[in-house]
């Protein structure tokens, strides 16, 4: 789902979505997967770089010589939706100048701690892998758009492609740490967190195994 229209092309919407779940993609496989030519891709592509959505980089895959992989910029990240507005950071900046930043720790804690409540309810019983699967379609509902991959003895990961509360993680990273917490308290779970997009990266991802797995 956009929250703001891109110019006039159902396409390019296709084309933001895909790269907004996926990541990194060649021109070869967008293609493959909207089923247009390759050129067609590129004059989308195009038109979303002059709006400055897009990012270009070059990347070896399989041992190959390195190849065009898409991206999409920071800019992009405002077509997605998200839970804050610039009230909720001036509310956060003004009880942080008030009270202290152990004020909002508190908050944010307590916040978790709802969460952890309202999660724990559903997610019950002894498999892991199905606890973390109903954490996934939970935080999808959310609109952070997730995929889970099993990696074998264990292990799994969770990603998740959009955050809805960027811009006030960026800012608080209380956040972030609250989240990793929430997780671990409620998959009862060893959880480590691998890439954040509250510090640059293209997804948050998470690295979740049983604790007694856990070296």
């Amino acid at each position: 789902m956009l929250t703001k229209p891109i110019r006039q092309s159902s396409t390019r919407r296709e084309i933001v979505l895909l790269l907004k779940k996926s990541g990194a993609l060649t021109v070869q496989e967008m293609s493959e997967q909207l089923g247009i030519t390759g050129m067609a891709v590129r004059r989308h592509l195009l038109a979303l770089q002059k709006e400055h959505y897009i990012r270009i980089a070059l990347q070896r895959r399989n041992g190959r010589k390195p190849t065009s992989v898409y991206t999409l910029s920071n800019a992009a990240e405002a077509l997605f939706p998200d839970q804050y507005d610039a009230l909720a950071l001036e509310l956060l900046e003004s009880l942080r100048d008030a009270k202290g930043d152990l004020y909002i720790d508190m908050l944010f804690a307590k916040r978790a701690a709802k969460l952890a409540q309202r999660y724990g309810e559903l997610l019950q019983g002894d498999d892991l892998e199905k606890r973390i699967r109903i954490l996934a379609q939970i935080q999808d509902s959310e609109g952070y758009m997730t995929k889970l991959e099993m990696r074998g003895n264990g292990q799994y990961m969770l990603e998740e492609a959009n955050c809805p509360v960027l811009q006030i993680a960026a800012h608080y990273p209380q956040v972030c740490r609250c989240e990793l917490a929430l997780f671990s308290r409620v998959l009862d779970a060893y959880v480590e967190r691998t890439e954040c997009m509250a510090e640059g990266g293209t997804k948050c991802r998470y690295l979740i195994m049983e604790r007694r797995n856990h070296q």
